[in-house]
This record gives structure tokens, sequence and C-alpha cells, in this order.
């Protein structure tokens, strides 16, 4: 059960258009490292998932889809990518007013 006075610091509010923006901005300029170590990367992934962070997402999807693209995507890695990608798809077909669909579509385009 969720006390009322926790709310506050328990449930973020959705992202607006112009963070939705800047968080598909984010992924298309996201060059960061795939971490070598997959034990390691597993962790960081679910613990980046667990956050509620929509960037940390992001940057877990692009890490993910990067590995994939690669041929080196693991059982933990697709299970973390799939997650991501549909977190995000949430956020930004929230954000956008967009079907979940059509922000699939805008993802795998970025």
């Amino acid at each position: 059960m969720l006390r009322e006075q926790d709310l506050a610091e328990t449930v973020r509010k959705p992202i607006d258009a112009s963070e939705a923006k800047k968080l598909l901005n984010h992924l298309e300029s996201w060059n960061g490292k795939v971490r070598a170590g997959w034990k390691a990367r597993a962790n960081a992934n679910q613990m980046a998932l667990e956050g509620g962070n929509p960037f940390d997402y992001a940057e877990v999807y692009a890490e993910l889809r990067k590995l994939e693209a690669d041929g080196s995507l693991r059982a933990a890695d697709r299970q973390h990518m799939n997650k991501s990608l549909d977190l995000l798809v949430e956020e930004l077909s929230n954000a956008l007013g967009k079907t979940p669909e059509q922000a699939r579509r805008q993802l795998a385009s970025v």
C-alpha cells in the first residue's frame, strides 16, 4: 500500500512533449560505449530500468541496439532491450499524443 504522503516521492509526472523531443535527441546523439562484461552490463541495465528515468531507458536501448547490430546480444540483453523499448514507447506515445505503434516506429528510425 502506498501512503498518500509518500506519493510525491514515489510517482513522477510523465514527460511532456518538449522533454520527449529532448529524449529523442539524446537517443539520436548517443555515442556511448557498450559495456564488455555481460554480468556488469545486465546489472547496470536492470538498475537503470528500475530507476524510472526515461533518459536512462534511452541509454539502455541505444547500447543494446548497438550490441544487437554487432550480433552479440545475449538473452538477458534482449529482455532489457525489449523492456527499455516498451517503457520508451509508453513515455513517447503519452507525451507526443501518438499511438504506441507510431512511437515504436519513431524509435526504430532514430
